[in-house]
């Protein structure tokens, strides 16, 4: 990672390489105004690409035919420092939307890159690709059974609402995993992940997930890759959760007893989601009824009967249980914590989700009124 002056003087070009015969999987944002550097990875992407670029502090999107031949410029630039095949590099990028990337700063960065890369730290990596983020993000896994490791990185503290994954997170392991299984593993793991973490209903322009496999550990059991891979991304999630734009607390909502998972999802996302869950979590309220609000709002869903939800605080039940005075005291006190768990039971089924968001706070809006001024 470097500085090639993207915005300020902070790290802001980072690229990771795997040695010959690493197999790449990636999922990206759904946006319909997804930037260039989306738009090249996914024409990359074939299972055979060894190098992700990061370029931190401009998004490059919305930025027409130029942006485009930008973004080409940077992944052929690279690819030619480091003697691969421009189609072996995917390129991500993060932040502002609607501006040019400084190409005369970012081709003399490239031009000083060294043709063989000496890091090997992740955390040089995950400090690399922040933005607003207020700490960088780094999770490991060993997996069982081997001496293989997955090692994860992510950014990303607002405009989190993904439908895909999130705002930049790259995976690495040294296990061999055929392209087709880490593809499958990859995504699986994602859905109950990446894929359930919201900070402000927002889906970015520009979110990426990369995972490369070196395979230079050797093979490994499927089962246990996969657990460790879903370690490593439930840990990252709950990070980028914690560490949402202005957020002091956590919020856990798990729906169980939902017909579906989708169901379950949905309910669990409108949850999360309410300003007025969001709030009530800042002031340590227990205020149950917004809870019971946001269940309620699910209108799509006509088995969903209020005689038969169940609302939970911690492991306090608040409804249809009611609390005295003294219970909401020490829920206000639980609160307080730096985590809040919300439990609802539909009673429609058998399925459950978990999703991961944050509370709103005025840190919140400052940080995004000033964010380009």
């Amino acid at each position: 990672m470097t500085n090639v002056g993207v915005k300020d003087a902070s790290k802001d070009f980072t690229v990771v390489l795997g040695g010959p015969g690493t197999v790449a999987a990636a999922v990206f944002t759904q946006s319909r105004f997804a930037g260039p550097s989306v738009l090249l990875s996914r024409e990359h992407l074939d299972g055979t690409n060894r190098a992700v670029v990061v370029v931190s502090k401009n998004a490059n999107v919305a930025t027409g035919e130029e942006g485009m031949a930008n973004a080409r410029e940077v992944t052929a630039g690279v690819a030619a420092r480091l003697g691969l095949d421009a189609r072996e590099v995917l390129l991500a990028s993060t932040g502002v939307i609607g501006r040019q990337y400084p190409m005369d700063r970012i081709r003399a960065g490239i031009a000083a890159l060294p043709g063989h890369l000496p890091g090997t730290d992740a955390e040089d990596v995950a400090r690399g690709i922040m933005t607003t983020d207020t700490v960088h993000k780094v999770s490991e896994c060993g997996i069982d059974g081997s001496g293989a490791r997955v090692v994860g990185v992510a950014k990303g503290v607002g405009m989190i609402e993904p439908d895909m994954a999130t705002m930049i997170a790259l995976v690495f392991t040294d296990a061999a995993v055929a392209a087709d299984e880490l593809d499958a593993q990859f995504r699986r793991a994602i859905s109950t992940t990446l894929n359930c973490v919201s900070v402000d209903t927002d889906t970015s322009t520009s979110d990426t997930a990369v995972v490369l496999a070196s395979g230079a550990a050797g093979p490994v059991d499927a089962g246990a890759f996969g657990r460790a891979l879903h370690s490593v991304l439930l840990d990252l999630t709950r990070r980028i959760a914690r560490d949402g734009e202005g957020a002091e607390t956590l919020i856990e909502v798990t729906v169980d007893g939902a017909r579906d998972a989708a169901q379950a999802r949905t309910v669990a996302k409108a949850i999360v989601n309410s300003p007025l869950v969001k709030t009530a979590v800042h002031g340590a309220d227990p205020n149950w009824g917004r809870v019971a609000m946001a269940v309620g709002k699910c209108s799509q869903y006509d088995d969903i009967d209020q005689e038969r939800v169940v609302i939970r605080f911690g492991a306090q039940e608040v409804y249809p249980s009611r609390v005295d005075d003294a219970g909401l005291a020490r829920l206000s006190d639980y609160m307080r914590g730096d985590e809040v768990l919300i439990h609802v039971t539909l009673g429609t089924g058998t399925e459950a989700a978990t999703v991961w968001g944050c509370d709103l706070t005025d840190g919140y809006v400052r940080i995004n009124a000033d964010y380009t001024t």
